[in-house]
């Protein structure tokens, strides 16, 4: 089965607390928000700490237009995914011809030639690697590009996959909307960039990342769209940009489903919930997590790892899920079987079922 050799991730330079973030969002939005010292709230109710930011805090505060903002989405995803892959090769030890599949995951920005092409030319990799490039999948997105880059290597026994993820939300943000849901969403996600090399079954494993004694390998995943709940996630792409679309019942969603579909999607593995020992969760948020705490009803914080990473980082849309994964990959011990879960727009389900191993 294909096997995570690395996995790299971006702590931003302009990495800022969520007070400094508070304040941001006061001296914006009170003006059109009478109640703002109450609405504030929110921001602390997010358990959220710090903030993964690409840029300056104080650059927020400028007017963009949407031509202005993609551009510079395609800056910074070519300058921090360069930074990620350099690493991810580096820690697996191999050089970058030898790359034979790109695998590529992004809501927030758009580009034609699409932004896997973009960093094969930037970076000089593998010119015949093949490549997958896919936009849409929102927060789900770092489950089911991880999935489908496994799929890659599953097929091909000698490939050598690379997946990289790149969210960067913040850039979405509109100075000049003074929406509630403009206002929630400065308070909850951030940017984040990840990678990952995943290798087939006939690569040899010995020598790469050392130090680094247990394997993750990728067993199977399933996706699910729940119907008629399009409008619970998305984008409205309108003049200025994009819009954010993120309803309050969503928690709910996740409570009324999760359970039933973790427990069907594990049934057809042979296994039940209480064979699985590490939980990669995308930390949507405090009301995600809880929704996914009250639905699965396990003992014991076992979304702490989520948890910390929503703290530390905020949400980063589809690349917090492999935040989330690389902290399990670095510091995990002693094997059983993992199961990666996000929700994203659609309304829709990813999860992945994974074997830790010693």
């Amino acid at each position: 089965m294909p096997s995570l050799v690395a996995i790299s991730k971006i702590d931003f330079p302009y990495k800022t607390s969520q007070q400094a973030v508070k304040a941001f969002a006061r001296d914006i939005f009170a003006p059109s928000f009478p109640g703002i010292d109450r609405m504030l709230d929110a921001f602390d109710n997010t358990e959220i700490i710090s903030r993964n930011l690409c840029k300056p805090l104080e650059t927020y505060l400028l007017s963009h237009t949407f031509r202005e903002q993609n551009l510079e989405f395609i800056d910074l995803t070519l300058e921090y995914s360069t930074q990620a892959v350099a690493a991810c090769l580096a820690k697996a030890g191999i050089d970058k011809e030898e790359i034979m599949d790109v695998v590529f995951v992004s809501t927030t920005g758009l580009a034609t030639p699409s932004p896997d092409a973009l960093l094969i030319n930037r970076m000089r990799l593998n010119p015949n690697a093949n490549r997958m490039s896919i936009f849409g999948l929102g927060c789900g997105g770092g489950v089911s590009g991880f999935a489908k880059a496994c799929t890659l290597a599953k097929a091909n026994p000698d490939a050598r996959v690379l997946f990289v993820s790149v969210e960067l939300c913040s850039l979405t943000f509109l100075r000049d909307d003074f929406s509630k849901s403009n206002f929630i969403g400065a308070g909850l996600f951030s940017d984040g960039v990840a990678a990952c090399l995943i290798y087939g079954d006939n690569r040899n494993h010995c020598g790469e990342n050392p130090g680094k004694t247990g394997t993750i390998r990728f067993l199977a995943n399933e996706s699910k769209l729940y119907y008629d709940t399009l409008p619970i996630m998305g984008w409205d792409f309108n003049d200025k940009g994009f819009k954010v679309i993120f309803s309050s019942g969503i928690p709910a969603l996740i409570e009324a489903n999760v359970k039933e579909d973790v427990a069907a999607f594990l049934s057809k593995h042979g296994l039940h919930l209480n064979d699985i020992s590490y939980f990669i969760f995308h930390p949507g948020g405090r009301k995600v997590l809880e929704a996914y705490e009250k639905a699965l009803g396990i003992e014991g914080d076992f979304l702490r790892t989520s948890r910390e990473v929503m703290r530390e980082y905020g949400n980063m849309s589809s690349a917090t899920v492999l935040y989330v994964l690389e902290k399990f990959f670095v510091h995990h011990s002693g094997s059983g079987y993992g199961l990666m879960m996000a929700m994203g727009p659609g309304f829709s389900s990813e999860m992945v079922l994974l074997a830790f191993d010693e």
